[in-house]
């Protein structure tokens, strides 16, 4: 699926995202398939590459109630610059991969990629009103290098009711202080690796 943004004087139209996650145990959540230079540069399997024909691009989704511009700019995003207290959970690494989606799915550099969830307990930070307000723990902000990668640790996310156990990113180019592209999406988990880790010591409580 392609997400064409309005065209601007940095992007042409035709561009979006590739996704690729791994937990710290090694585990392969998601993959995206695309030109073989790029796979290998985010550790994508020889199978995995063999099949790969063409980009398959994340769709977008909405970007929910608590996104909080905090402007942190951190690949580690599991302590909190309020307390200096860290989250527990079971180690999250993931990488983001930014890429053109047009035929090269070339990958784009310089892009800012904003990522937020929910902690082991289903919490987010900085949620106005609420406990929470003034931390800012699993936020953060990287911009993405010369291969479009933008890589974090963090934990892996808790759930709450009502929806599937997620992380949201956001995708922007700027201009100066001007936003000139903006791509917002969530990734989701298998329910089989989620159940695994529900049964750990950080998130076994909450069943």
């Amino acid at each position: 699926m392609r997400h064409e943004p309005q065209a601007s004087s940095t992007v042409t139209r035709r561009q979006a995202v590739g996704i690729a996650g791994a937990a710290g145990a090694g585990l392969l959540l998601s993959k995206i398939s695309g030109p073989q230079r790029l796979l290998e540069s985010i550790g994508i399997s020889e199978t995995a590459q063999a099949a790969a024909t063409a980009c398959v691009l994340t769709p977008s989704k909405t970007e929910g109630p608590y996104f909080v511009d905090e402007k942190l700019n951190r690949s580690d995003i599991r302590g909190d610059p309020a307390d200096g207290t860290t989250q527990a959970g079971l180690p999250l690494s993931l990488t983001i991969v930014v890429v053109r989606a047009d035929g090269d799915c070339a990958p784009v550099a310089g892009a800012a990629v904003d990522v937020w969830h929910a902690n082991a307990a289903g919490t987010y930070s900085d949620v106005a009103g609420e406990r929470t307000a003034g931390h800012a723990y699993l936020r953060g902000v990287q911009v993405t290098e010369a291969a479009g990668r933008a890589t974090f640790t963090t934990i892996y996310p808790g759930w709450y009711s009502g929806r599937a156990v997620h992380i949201h990113f956001k995708v922007r180019l700027f201009d100066g202080a001007k936003t000139t592209y903006e791509f917002t999406s969530q990734l989701f988990f298998d329910p089989a690796t989620t159940n695994a880790v529900d049964a750990t010591s950080a998130y076994s409580a909450r069943g």
